[in-house]
């Protein structure tokens, strides 16, 4: 049931911040109806985790503060790569590496499996059993990966020091 509440709490939000709109109590009311009938349509078709719905990862004050930090990390990785793009000279060094991500559950190492994805230059091309396969371009990105700061920012918004 608490994922079911969290579900739609999330969904409402996110109605809230697209639409706008907060005066009007008939469209806050269709709103929060179509919210509903979303959940309940996950809730039938049984495609509601109870493990990835808590209320810990959307009201995590640290959420905002890896947000911001990995925007961040995705900027600079698009200067980079493009930087290497536009110089032939600069070397990539295509790189297949292991990594074991230090998350307890599994949406923390889908994050970090989806952070590394969402930084240009790296892909995650394997996530299972607590074991990440990532493809990097260049050499320095997957050493950076290995020195395991992102790994460090994700296990700490989850919760794990």
């Amino acid at each position: 049931m608490l994922s079911t509440l969290s579900l739609w709490l999330a969904l409402f939000i996110l109605w809230l911040l697209l639409s706008g709109y907060l005066d009007n109590p008939l469209l806050l009311g269709c709103g929060a109806l179509s919210c509903a009938l979303a959940v309940a349509i996950a809730r039938r078709a049984q495609t509601i985790d109870p493990e990835t719905l808590h209320l810990r990862w959307y009201l995590n004050p640290r959420l905002p503060r890896y947000l911001l930090w990995l925007l961040l990390e995705i900027i600079k990785s698009n200067l980079d790569i493009a930087n290497r793009i536009l110089n032939p000279r600069l070397p990539i060094g295509p790189t297949l590496i292991r990594l074991y991500p230090s998350q307890r559950g599994e949406l923390g190492q889908v994050i970090y499996a989806n952070s590394i994805t969402l930084t240009p230059g790296t892909v995650t091309t394997y996530l299972s059993e607590g074991r990440l396969e990532v493809h990097a371009l260049t050499g320095e990105a997957a050493v950076a990966l290995r020195e395991g700061d992102m790994d460090r920012r994700v296990s700490a918004v989850e919760g794990v020091r």
